[in-house]
């Protein structure tokens, strides 16, 4: 059937100078900030591994939505390449889009409730320049991370110095981007091309499978990412397992860390079906089918901006006493 699709040349997209920014730069933490103490035996053992895997040329994987950028922790990443850790951020797609605005004008978020009633929700005109980056990336053969943080450093964004991808591509770390269409408020532009979101996307998920493929020793951070983390580490440990297996090798020995809000039953086994804990897959993927027969997980329950800056400050006290031994 020739089946009507939306007109998006109807749009009216307004600029960002118009819309109501519920986070601002001043909001992001420094690495200073004072916080309150946080003490998790899951920390000491995260911060010990990530070091390890700093040593011996591991990878550190931190799969996480987009509030950790929303909640003013990006100083805290970026720090942790700057370090030289083998850090590979795997975003959702919301992600990049709060960093590119942070990185452009010094502030994002918008309100949903707001917006959604008045039909501006997301059409805003400088946010959609992060489909024309991307459809530059497609051209160029690049992932998503790697051609929206290219387009930050390349136009020289004013405030590029607290822009995630924007250092990943400066330190050429990897920062993947894993979409589904239709998720984000980029796909309703004009100028969105679904050839171009899928393809490096894509790119990026067989990025994340290699990253994946070098697991062994690793650590593997799963922040605020209730299906997006685990479904695309689930998948891409499968292929990376596979090709293992084929080759004598063995992924089964890296330490997992989930930091959630949410308050899970026994994080050690698997709950019922009966249970709502079932579903929710950080519990069921992460904390307890990966890491069966090998490898150790843990559950970080709290305020992102409280349990990250204790495991940061851990890392960072841990490494500099190493050095000065």
């Amino acid at each position: 059937m020739p089946f009507l699709i939306f007109d998006r040349s109807r749009l009216d997209l307004k600029p960002l100078t118009e819309r109501v920014h519920d986070f601002h730069l001043s909001e992001v933490m420094d690495l200073e900030a004072s916080v309150p103490e946080y003490d998790h035996p899951g920390l000491d053992h995260l911060a010990e591994k990530m070091v390890e895997a700093k040593e011996r040329g591991a990878p550190v994987l931190i799969l996480m939505g987009a509030h950790p950028i929303k909640n003013g922790l990006s100083r805290y990443f970026i720090d942790l390449m700057e370090r030289g850790f083998p850090v590979h951020l795997a975003m959702n797609g919301a992600g990049p889009i709060h960093d590119f605005e942070l990185a452009l004008i010094g502030a994002t978020t918008e309100s949903v409730a707001r917006y959604i009633r008045e039909g501006q929700f997301g059409l805003w005109k400088e946010t959609g320049l992060i489909n024309d980056a991307i459809k530059a990336g497609y051209r160029d053969g690049l992932g998503m991370g790697e051609a929206i943080g290219r387009y930050i450093v390349e136009n020289e964004f004013p405030f590029r110095e607290i822009s995630v991808l924007a250092t990943a591509y400066r330190l050429g770390r990897p920062v993947t981007v894993h979409i589904g269409i239709g998720y984000d408020i980029i796909h309703e532009h004009p100028n969105c091309d679904g050839a171009a979101l899928g393809a490096t996307s894509y790119r990026d998920f067989l990025i994340l499978a290699h990253t994946v493929s070098q697991l062994q020793g690793g650590v593997v951070l799963n922040i605020g990412s209730q299906v997006m983390g685990p479904e695309v580490f689930l998948k891409a440990l499968a292929m990376a397992r596979n090709v293992a297996h084929q080759e004598g090798r063995r992924i089964d020995q890296f330490s997992v860390g989930v930091f959630d809000m949410a308050p899970l039953p026994d994080t050690t086994k698997e709950p019922p079906k009966t249970e709502w804990a079932y579903y929710f897959r950080p519990l069921k993927t992460l904390l307890v089918r990966t890491v069966a027969g090998g490898g150790q997980s843990f559950y970080i329950r709290g305020d992102h901006r409280v349990t990250l800056p204790n495991l940061y400050k851990r890392v960072v006290r841990l490494e500099e006493g190493r050095k000065e031994k």
